[in-house]
Protein backbone atom coordinates (compact mmCIF):
# COMPACT_ATOMS: atom_id res chain seq x y z
CA UNK A 1 0.00 0.00 0.00
CA UNK A 2 1.60 3.08 -1.03
CA UNK A 3 1.34 6.15 1.89
CA UNK A 4 0.31 9.89 0.61
CA UNK A 5 3.73 11.64 1.36
CA UNK A 6 3.34 14.21 4.36
CA UNK A 7 4.49 17.67 3.11
CA UNK A 8 6.38 19.49 5.55
CA UNK A 9 5.61 23.04 7.02
CA UNK A 10 8.42 24.58 5.02
CA UNK A 11 7.09 22.79 1.71
CA UNK A 12 3.75 24.78 2.56
CA UNK A 13 5.66 28.30 3.15
CA UNK A 14 7.47 27.30 0.01
CA UNK A 15 4.16 26.91 -2.01
CA UNK A 16 2.29 30.05 -0.67
CA UNK A 17 4.98 32.19 -1.99
CA UNK A 18 5.08 30.63 -5.02
CA UNK A 19 1.68 30.73 -5.79
CA UNK A 20 2.29 34.87 -4.82
CA UNK A 21 5.02 35.19 -7.82
CA UNK A 22 3.46 32.82 -9.96
CA UNK A 23 0.39 35.20 -10.07
CA UNK A 24 2.01 38.35 -9.96
CA UNK A 25 2.30 39.55 -6.63
CA UNK A 26 5.50 39.71 -6.53
CA UNK A 27 7.50 40.02 -10.09
CA UNK A 28 11.17 39.30 -11.10
CA UNK A 29 13.38 41.58 -10.19
CA UNK A 30 10.93 42.00 -6.62
CA UNK A 31 12.49 42.12 -3.22
CA UNK A 32 10.47 39.88 -1.57
CA UNK A 33 10.09 40.12 2.81
CA UNK A 34 13.08 38.98 4.45
CA UNK A 35 12.98 35.88 6.58
CA UNK A 36 12.65 37.44 9.36
CA UNK A 37 9.95 39.27 7.84
CA UNK A 38 8.23 36.26 6.45
CA UNK A 39 8.65 34.14 9.99
CA UNK A 40 6.50 36.85 11.80
CA UNK A 41 4.29 37.55 9.21
CA UNK A 42 3.50 33.50 8.63
CA UNK A 43 4.17 32.94 11.88
CA UNK A 44 6.74 30.15 12.03
CA UNK A 45 10.30 30.02 13.62
CA UNK A 46 13.16 31.82 11.63
CA UNK A 47 14.38 27.99 10.86
CA UNK A 48 10.84 26.82 9.08
CA UNK A 49 11.01 30.12 6.99
CA UNK A 50 15.11 29.76 5.76
CA UNK A 51 14.35 26.25 5.15
CA UNK A 52 11.42 27.34 2.94
CA UNK A 53 13.75 30.17 1.02
CA UNK A 54 16.11 27.73 0.71
CA UNK A 55 13.42 24.69 -1.03
CA UNK A 56 12.60 27.86 -3.52
CA UNK A 57 16.48 28.66 -4.52
CA UNK A 58 16.99 25.49 -5.35
CA UNK A 59 13.90 25.31 -7.17
CA UNK A 60 15.32 28.34 -9.01
CA UNK A 61 11.94 30.51 -8.18
CA UNK A 62 14.22 33.01 -6.04
CA UNK A 63 18.08 33.91 -5.17
CA UNK A 64 19.80 35.77 -1.81
CA UNK A 65 21.65 38.51 -2.93
CA UNK A 66 24.37 39.49 -0.63
CA UNK A 67 23.91 42.34 2.17
CA UNK A 68 20.48 42.88 0.18
CA UNK A 69 18.15 40.09 0.71
CA UNK A 70 16.13 37.71 -1.55
CA UNK A 71 14.56 38.77 -4.83
CA UNK A 72 12.55 36.80 -7.60
CA UNK A 73 13.80 35.53 -10.30
CA UNK A 74 12.76 35.33 -14.01
CA UNK A 75 9.90 32.83 -14.84
CA UNK A 76 11.65 30.64 -17.56
CA UNK A 77 14.53 30.04 -14.70
CA UNK A 78 12.19 28.42 -12.71
CA UNK A 79 12.87 24.62 -11.59
CA UNK A 80 9.85 22.52 -12.53
CA UNK A 81 9.92 19.94 -9.49
CA UNK A 82 7.17 20.98 -7.90
CA UNK A 83 3.57 22.62 -8.14
CA UNK A 84 3.72 26.89 -8.14
CA UNK A 85 0.09 26.50 -6.61
CA UNK A 86 -0.13 26.42 -2.58
CA UNK A 87 -1.56 22.96 -1.29
CA UNK A 88 -4.99 23.81 0.28
CA UNK A 89 -4.86 23.06 4.32
CA UNK A 90 -7.80 20.93 5.79
CA UNK A 91 -9.84 23.51 8.23
CA UNK A 92 -8.84 23.28 12.06
CA UNK A 93 -11.28 22.42 14.40
CA UNK A 94 -11.00 24.38 17.95
CA UNK A 95 -12.61 22.90 21.16
CA UNK A 96 -16.14 23.60 21.42
CA UNK A 97 -15.92 23.71 25.40
CA UNK A 98 -17.93 27.00 26.65
CA UNK A 99 -20.39 27.27 24.39
CA UNK A 100 -23.67 28.88 25.50
CA UNK A 101 -26.31 26.39 26.35
CA UNK A 102 -29.81 26.36 24.97
CA UNK A 103 -31.08 27.45 28.29
CA UNK A 104 -28.46 30.30 28.14
CA UNK A 105 -29.63 32.06 25.14
CA UNK A 106 -28.40 35.79 25.46
CA UNK A 107 -30.80 38.66 24.90
CA UNK A 108 -31.62 40.76 22.74
CA UNK A 109 -30.01 38.54 19.78
CA UNK A 110 -33.69 38.31 17.63
CA UNK A 111 -33.32 39.18 13.97
CA UNK A 112 -34.50 43.45 13.98
CA UNK A 113 -35.26 45.42 11.27
CA UNK A 114 -33.23 48.61 10.47
CA UNK A 115 -34.50 52.34 10.46
CA UNK A 116 -31.60 54.99 10.37
CA UNK A 117 -33.36 58.01 11.42
CA UNK A 118 -32.84 61.74 10.44
CA UNK A 119 -30.25 62.27 13.04
CA UNK A 120 -27.65 59.80 10.86
CA UNK A 121 -28.36 62.39 8.40
CA UNK A 122 -27.99 65.32 10.44
CA UNK A 123 -24.57 64.50 11.92
CA UNK A 124 -23.48 63.60 8.45
CA UNK A 125 -23.98 67.05 7.40
CA UNK A 126 -22.21 68.21 10.64
CA UNK A 127 -19.24 66.91 9.40
CA UNK A 128 -19.41 69.11 6.76
CA UNK A 129 -19.87 71.91 8.78
CA UNK A 130 -16.47 74.02 9.64
CA UNK A 131 -18.27 76.20 12.13
CA UNK A 132 -18.36 73.14 14.66
CA UNK A 133 -15.53 71.51 16.70
CA UNK A 134 -15.26 67.93 14.39
CA UNK A 135 -15.26 65.58 17.75
CA UNK A 136 -18.39 63.33 16.10
CA UNK A 137 -16.81 62.12 12.86
CA UNK A 138 -13.88 59.74 11.53
CA UNK A 139 -12.56 61.61 9.83
CA UNK A 140 -8.38 61.88 9.03
CA UNK A 141 -6.37 64.06 10.91
CA UNK A 142 -5.98 66.49 7.16
CA UNK A 143 -2.30 67.70 8.58
CA UNK A 144 -1.21 64.19 8.36
CA UNK A 145 -1.78 63.48 4.99
CA UNK A 146 0.65 63.58 2.32
CA UNK A 147 -1.00 65.91 0.35
CA UNK A 148 2.00 67.48 -1.60
CA UNK A 149 3.57 63.96 -2.32
CA UNK A 150 -0.01 62.17 -3.49
CA UNK A 151 -0.94 65.34 -6.05
CA UNK A 152 2.79 64.97 -7.50
CA UNK A 153 2.20 61.13 -8.20
CA UNK A 154 -0.89 62.43 -9.46
CA UNK A 155 0.03 65.19 -11.32
CA UNK A 156 2.90 63.24 -12.82
CA UNK A 157 0.47 59.87 -13.77
CA UNK A 158 -1.76 61.85 -15.73
CA UNK A 159 0.93 63.61 -17.80
CA UNK A 160 2.99 60.76 -18.44
CA UNK A 161 0.18 58.22 -19.12
CA UNK A 162 -2.57 60.96 -20.75
CA UNK A 163 -4.71 58.27 -22.56
CA UNK A 164 -5.04 55.94 -19.82
CA UNK A 165 -5.79 58.30 -17.00
CA UNK A 166 -8.72 59.21 -19.12
CA UNK A 167 -9.73 55.02 -20.05
CA UNK A 168 -11.56 52.47 -17.85
CA UNK A 169 -9.39 50.52 -15.29
CA UNK A 170 -11.67 47.53 -14.62
CA UNK A 171 -11.47 45.42 -12.47
CA UNK A 172 -9.03 48.04 -11.42
CA UNK A 173 -5.43 49.38 -12.52
CA UNK A 174 -3.74 46.50 -12.20
CA UNK A 175 -0.16 48.71 -11.07
CA UNK A 176 -2.72 49.19 -7.67
CA UNK A 177 -3.60 45.88 -7.81
CA UNK A 178 0.06 44.61 -7.29
CA UNK A 179 0.55 46.80 -4.87
CA UNK A 180 -2.25 45.90 -2.48
CA UNK A 181 -1.80 42.46 -3.00
CA UNK A 182 1.81 43.07 -1.94
CA UNK A 183 0.57 44.50 1.47
CA UNK A 184 -1.63 41.90 2.30
CA UNK A 185 1.07 39.60 2.43
CA UNK A 186 1.78 42.18 6.13
CA UNK A 187 -1.83 40.91 7.18
CA UNK A 188 -1.50 37.80 6.69
CA UNK A 189 -2.99 37.00 3.85
CA UNK A 190 -1.68 35.53 0.41
CA UNK A 191 -3.57 37.67 -2.03
CA UNK A 192 -3.06 37.90 -6.16
CA UNK A 193 -4.29 40.82 -7.79
CA UNK A 194 -6.58 39.10 -9.88
CA UNK A 195 -8.01 38.30 -6.71
CA UNK A 196 -8.51 42.20 -6.07
CA UNK A 197 -11.29 44.31 -7.64
CA UNK A 198 -11.04 48.29 -7.31
CA UNK A 199 -14.21 50.04 -5.50
CA UNK A 200 -15.33 53.73 -4.50
CA UNK A 201 -14.12 53.79 -0.84
CA UNK A 202 -14.21 50.97 1.31
CA UNK A 203 -17.64 51.35 1.97
CA UNK A 204 -18.72 50.61 -1.95
CA UNK A 205 -16.84 47.28 -1.03
CA UNK A 206 -18.83 46.46 1.74
CA UNK A 207 -22.29 47.18 -0.38
CA UNK A 208 -21.30 45.21 -3.18
CA UNK A 209 -20.71 42.82 -1.06
CA UNK A 210 -24.54 42.75 0.54
CA UNK A 211 -25.94 43.38 -2.63
CA UNK A 212 -24.90 40.49 -3.94
CA UNK A 213 -25.16 37.75 -1.40
CA UNK A 214 -27.95 39.07 0.63
CA UNK A 215 -31.58 39.46 -0.68
CA UNK A 216 -34.44 41.69 1.53
CA UNK A 217 -35.81 40.07 4.60
CA UNK A 218 -31.92 37.94 4.96
CA UNK A 219 -30.25 37.75 8.88
CA UNK A 220 -26.85 39.42 8.81
CA UNK A 221 -24.65 38.86 11.45
CA UNK A 222 -22.89 42.20 12.98
CA UNK A 223 -21.00 43.57 16.07
CA UNK A 224 -22.24 45.86 18.53
CA UNK A 225 -22.59 48.19 19.06
CA UNK A 226 -21.66 48.80 14.92
CA UNK A 227 -20.67 51.31 12.53
CA UNK A 228 -23.80 52.78 11.93
CA UNK A 229 -22.98 53.07 7.84
CA UNK A 230 -23.07 49.85 7.72
CA UNK A 231 -26.47 49.73 9.50
CA UNK A 232 -27.88 52.57 6.72
CA UNK A 233 -26.69 50.20 4.21
CA UNK A 234 -28.54 46.92 5.10
CA UNK A 235 -31.44 49.08 6.08
CA UNK A 236 -31.27 50.72 2.10
CA UNK A 237 -31.73 46.58 1.29
CA UNK A 238 -34.10 45.63 3.54
CA UNK A 239 -31.64 43.17 5.27
CA UNK A 240 -33.10 42.32 9.31
CA UNK A 241 -29.49 42.78 11.37
CA UNK A 242 -28.69 40.11 14.41
CA UNK A 243 -26.83 42.24 16.64
CA UNK A 244 -23.65 40.16 18.65
CA UNK A 245 -22.26 42.28 21.43
CA UNK A 246 -18.85 43.07 21.16
CA UNK A 247 -16.11 43.70 24.35
CA UNK A 248 -13.96 46.72 24.13
CA UNK A 249 -10.81 45.14 23.56
CA UNK A 250 -11.44 41.66 22.48
CA UNK A 251 -14.23 42.47 19.62
CA UNK A 252 -17.26 40.03 19.12
CA UNK A 253 -18.46 37.73 21.71
CA UNK A 254 -17.65 34.47 19.55
CA UNK A 255 -19.94 32.57 21.59
CA UNK A 256 -22.87 34.29 21.54
CA UNK A 257 -22.40 34.01 17.86
CA UNK A 258 -21.74 30.57 17.59
CA UNK A 259 -25.45 30.17 19.82
CA UNK A 260 -27.12 32.55 16.83
CA UNK A 261 -25.53 30.52 14.37
CA UNK A 262 -27.01 27.16 16.15
CA UNK A 263 -30.24 28.70 16.37
CA UNK A 264 -30.93 31.53 13.48
CA UNK A 265 -30.82 31.39 9.47
CA UNK A 266 -27.64 33.47 8.98
CA UNK A 267 -27.03 34.34 5.39
CA UNK A 268 -24.17 36.70 6.05
CA UNK A 269 -21.31 38.03 8.76
CA UNK A 270 -20.44 41.69 8.37
CA UNK A 271 -17.76 43.31 10.70
CA UNK A 272 -14.29 45.35 11.78
CA UNK A 273 -12.03 42.78 13.11
CA UNK A 274 -9.27 45.15 13.50
CA UNK A 275 -10.29 48.67 15.33
CA UNK A 276 -13.73 48.43 15.01
CA UNK A 277 -15.91 51.41 14.60
CA UNK A 278 -16.92 52.61 17.55
CA UNK A 279 -15.88 50.56 20.11
CA UNK A 280 -12.09 50.26 18.97
CA UNK A 281 -11.83 46.65 19.15
CA UNK A 282 -9.26 44.08 18.00
CA UNK A 283 -10.00 40.45 17.71
CA UNK A 284 -7.34 38.11 18.73
CA UNK A 285 -5.43 36.37 16.25
CA UNK A 286 -7.17 33.00 17.43
CA UNK A 287 -10.57 34.41 18.27
CA UNK A 288 -10.34 35.31 13.67
CA UNK A 289 -9.21 31.40 13.53
CA UNK A 290 -12.58 30.48 15.50
CA UNK A 291 -14.91 32.80 13.54
CA UNK A 292 -13.52 31.59 9.97
CA UNK A 293 -13.70 28.22 10.83
CA UNK A 294 -17.88 28.65 12.41
CA UNK A 295 -18.59 30.09 9.02
CA UNK A 296 -16.51 27.91 7.15
CA UNK A 297 -18.45 24.81 8.91
CA UNK A 298 -21.84 26.52 7.92
CA UNK A 299 -20.92 28.10 4.60
CA UNK A 300 -21.71 31.20 5.54
CA UNK A 301 -19.83 34.39 3.90
CA UNK A 302 -18.29 36.56 6.26
CA UNK A 303 -17.64 40.72 5.03
CA UNK A 304 -14.47 41.77 6.72
CA UNK A 305 -14.22 45.69 6.51
CA UNK A 306 -9.98 46.48 7.68
CA UNK A 307 -10.44 50.01 6.83
CA UNK A 308 -8.52 50.70 9.98
CA UNK A 309 -6.17 47.89 10.05
CA UNK A 310 -2.66 50.10 9.20
CA UNK A 311 -3.41 52.38 11.79
CA UNK A 312 -2.24 50.29 14.64
CA UNK A 313 -0.61 51.63 17.67
CA UNK A 314 2.09 48.62 17.91
CA UNK A 315 4.79 47.58 15.17
CA UNK A 316 3.16 44.70 14.10
CA UNK A 317 -0.03 45.12 12.23
CA UNK A 318 -2.53 42.73 12.76
CA UNK A 319 -3.82 40.01 10.82
CA UNK A 320 -6.75 39.69 9.19
CA UNK A 321 -10.06 37.03 9.35
CA UNK A 322 -8.88 36.27 5.59
CA UNK A 323 -6.13 35.16 6.18
CA UNK A 324 -7.40 32.02 8.09
CA UNK A 325 -10.00 31.68 5.33
CA UNK A 326 -9.51 28.50 3.67
CA UNK A 327 -12.95 28.44 1.59
CA UNK A 328 -13.10 31.17 -0.20
CA UNK A 329 -15.75 32.92 2.04
CA UNK A 330 -14.33 36.11 3.24
CA UNK A 331 -14.71 39.01 1.39
CA UNK A 332 -11.92 41.43 2.37
CA UNK A 333 -12.66 45.31 1.93
CA UNK A 334 -10.90 48.25 2.68
CA UNK A 335 -9.25 50.88 1.53
CA UNK A 336 -6.94 54.13 1.31
CA UNK A 337 -9.14 56.90 2.60
CA UNK A 338 -8.25 56.79 6.84
CA UNK A 339 -4.39 57.03 5.66
CA UNK A 340 -3.31 58.49 2.30
CA UNK A 341 -6.49 60.87 0.39
CA UNK A 342 -9.83 60.36 1.72
CA UNK A 343 -11.76 62.04 -1.05
CA UNK A 344 -9.84 59.88 -3.91
CA UNK A 345 -12.42 57.03 -2.65
CA UNK A 346 -9.83 54.22 -3.64
CA UNK A 347 -11.31 51.30 -1.84
CA UNK A 348 -10.93 47.64 -2.83
CA UNK A 349 -12.51 44.45 -1.96
CA UNK A 350 -10.68 40.40 -2.25
CA UNK A 351 -13.96 38.31 -2.74
CA UNK A 352 -12.77 35.13 -2.79
CA UNK A 353 -15.35 32.92 -4.26
CA UNK A 354 -17.57 35.49 -4.94
CA UNK A 355 -15.30 37.55 -7.21
CA UNK A 356 -17.29 37.03 -10.32
CA UNK A 357 -20.60 37.54 -9.19
CA UNK A 358 -19.11 41.10 -7.41
CA UNK A 359 -17.58 41.96 -10.67
CA UNK A 360 -20.43 42.04 -12.23
CA UNK A 361 -22.49 43.76 -9.66
CA UNK A 362 -20.06 46.31 -9.57
CA UNK A 363 -19.89 46.61 -13.64
CA UNK A 364 -23.68 47.02 -13.21
CA UNK A 365 -23.35 49.69 -10.58
CA UNK A 366 -21.07 52.37 -11.66
CA UNK A 367 -19.04 50.43 -14.13
CA UNK A 368 -15.46 51.22 -13.10
CA UNK A 369 -13.22 53.82 -10.45
CA UNK A 370 -11.79 56.80 -11.52
CA UNK A 371 -8.42 55.88 -12.78
CA UNK A 372 -6.50 58.88 -12.00
CA UNK A 373 -7.06 58.16 -7.95
CA UNK A 374 -6.02 54.67 -8.32
CA UNK A 375 -2.52 55.80 -10.70
CA UNK A 376 -1.46 58.59 -8.07
CA UNK A 377 -2.23 55.65 -5.09
CA UNK A 378 -0.22 53.16 -7.10
CA UNK A 379 2.64 55.45 -7.70
CA UNK A 380 2.96 56.70 -3.95
CA UNK A 381 3.36 52.88 -3.02
CA UNK A 382 5.11 51.82 -5.37
CA UNK A 383 7.87 55.01 -4.51
CA UNK A 384 8.39 53.15 -1.14
CA UNK A 385 7.99 54.78 2.27
CA UNK A 386 4.37 54.04 2.79
CA UNK A 387 5.40 51.61 6.15
CA UNK A 388 7.97 54.74 7.42
CA UNK A 389 4.68 57.08 6.79
CA UNK A 390 2.38 54.31 8.68
CA UNK A 391 4.89 54.29 11.84
CA UNK A 392 4.80 58.24 12.10
CA UNK A 393 1.00 58.51 11.93
CA UNK A 394 0.67 55.75 14.31
CA UNK A 395 2.71 57.41 16.79
CA UNK A 396 0.86 60.81 16.58
CA UNK A 397 -2.06 59.04 16.60
CA UNK A 398 -1.89 56.79 19.43
CA UNK A 399 -0.55 59.90 21.48
CA UNK A 400 -3.99 61.90 20.25
CA UNK A 401 -6.07 59.35 21.98
CA UNK A 402 -4.01 59.30 25.03
CA UNK A 403 -4.59 62.22 25.29
CA UNK A 404 -8.19 63.09 24.35
CA UNK A 405 -8.94 59.86 26.92
CA UNK A 406 -7.27 61.47 29.84
CA UNK A 407 -8.67 64.60 28.99
CA UNK A 408 -12.39 62.77 29.39
CA UNK A 409 -11.39 61.03 32.61
CA UNK A 410 -10.24 64.35 34.33
CA UNK A 411 -13.79 66.36 33.00
CA UNK A 412 -16.28 63.90 32.60
CA UNK A 413 -18.89 63.13 35.43
CA UNK A 414 -17.23 60.58 37.95
CA UNK A 415 -17.75 56.94 36.69
CA UNK A 416 -16.99 57.75 32.92
CA UNK A 417 -15.81 54.63 31.11
CA UNK A 418 -13.65 55.20 28.21
CA UNK A 419 -12.47 52.83 25.82
CA UNK A 420 -8.46 52.39 25.39
CA UNK A 421 -8.16 51.19 21.88
CA UNK A 422 -4.92 49.62 20.32
CA UNK A 423 -5.40 51.34 16.90
CA UNK A 424 -7.42 53.67 14.71
CA UNK A 425 -8.55 57.22 16.16
CA UNK A 426 -11.81 57.38 17.94
CA UNK A 427 -12.88 56.55 21.63
CA UNK A 428 -16.07 55.23 22.65
CA UNK A 429 -17.42 57.02 26.06
CA UNK A 430 -19.69 55.76 28.23
CA UNK A 431 -21.27 58.22 30.69
CA UNK A 432 -23.27 57.26 34.01
CA UNK A 433 -26.71 55.92 33.60
CA UNK A 434 -28.64 59.07 33.88
CA UNK A 435 -26.89 60.24 30.97
CA UNK A 436 -28.95 60.99 27.59
CA UNK A 437 -26.16 60.95 24.30
CA UNK A 438 -29.11 62.78 22.47
CA UNK A 439 -29.68 65.16 24.52
CA UNK A 440 -26.09 66.01 24.90
CA UNK A 441 -25.63 65.62 21.56
CA UNK A 442 -28.42 68.57 21.25
CA UNK A 443 -26.73 70.43 24.00
CA UNK A 444 -23.40 70.10 22.47
CA UNK A 445 -24.18 71.11 18.92
CA UNK A 446 -25.92 74.17 20.24
CA UNK A 447 -21.88 75.36 22.03
CA UNK A 448 -20.72 74.38 18.35
CA UNK A 449 -19.11 71.11 19.18
CA UNK A 450 -20.53 68.09 17.07
CA UNK A 451 -19.88 64.17 18.32
CA UNK A 452 -21.48 61.04 17.78
CA UNK A 453 -24.66 59.76 20.36
CA UNK A 454 -24.39 55.71 21.18
CA UNK A 455 -28.09 55.20 19.10
CA UNK A 456 -27.16 55.92 15.94
CA UNK A 457 -24.57 52.80 16.10
CA UNK A 458 -27.52 50.10 17.19
CA UNK A 459 -30.75 48.87 15.83
CA UNK A 460 -32.29 48.20 18.44
CA UNK A 461 -32.32 52.07 20.72
CA UNK A 462 -29.64 50.73 22.81
CA UNK A 463 -26.14 52.72 23.74
CA UNK A 464 -28.63 55.95 24.81
CA UNK A 465 -25.76 56.88 27.81
CA UNK A 466 -22.67 55.88 25.29
CA UNK A 467 -20.68 58.77 22.81
CA UNK A 468 -18.06 58.68 20.21
CA UNK A 469 -15.69 60.93 20.08
CA UNK A 470 -12.53 61.81 17.26
CA UNK A 471 -8.98 61.81 18.61
CA UNK A 472 -7.64 62.34 15.17
CA UNK A 473 -6.94 66.21 15.99
CA UNK A 474 -5.72 67.43 19.36
CA UNK A 475 -4.80 70.48 19.86
CA UNK A 476 -6.11 73.83 22.56
CA UNK A 477 -9.48 74.05 20.45
CA UNK A 478 -9.97 70.11 20.71
CA UNK A 479 -8.90 70.26 24.35
CA UNK A 480 -11.43 73.26 25.42
CA UNK A 481 -14.33 71.53 23.59
CA UNK A 482 -13.90 68.39 25.68
CA UNK A 483 -13.60 70.79 28.69
CA UNK A 484 -17.03 72.24 27.19
CA UNK A 485 -18.66 68.62 26.71
CA UNK A 486 -17.57 67.52 29.71
CA UNK A 487 -19.26 70.32 31.66
CA UNK A 488 -22.70 69.50 29.56
CA UNK A 489 -22.23 65.93 30.95
CA UNK A 490 -22.02 66.74 34.41
CA UNK A 491 -24.86 69.32 34.21
CA UNK A 492 -26.85 66.05 33.11
CA UNK A 493 -26.15 63.58 35.78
Amino acid sequence: MNEEKKTHLYESIADQVSHLIARGTFRPGDRIPSIRELSRRMSVSMTTAATAYRLLEIRDVIEARPQSGYYVLPLSLHGKGRSLIAREMLPGRDSTADRTSDTERPADISPTDVSMDKLVTMILEDAMNTDLVQLGTTIPNPDLLPIKRISRCLTSAVRRRNFQSVSYSFPGLEALRIQIAKRATVAGCALTPEDIIITNGCQEAVFLALTTICKAGDNVLIESPAFFNHLQAMEALGLKVVEIPSHPQHGISIDTLRYVLDNTPVKACLLVSNYSNPLGSCLPDDKKKELAGLLAARDIPLIEDDIYGDICFSSHRPRVVKAFDEKGLVILCSSFSKTLAPGFRVGWTAPGRFAARISYTKMIHNLATATPPQMAIADFLAGGGYDRFLRSIRRIYARHVFLMGRAVIEQFPKGTIVSRPAGGFFLWVELPGGADAILLYEKARKAGITIAPGPIFTARQKFRNCIRLSASVWNEKIAQAVRTLGELARDMV
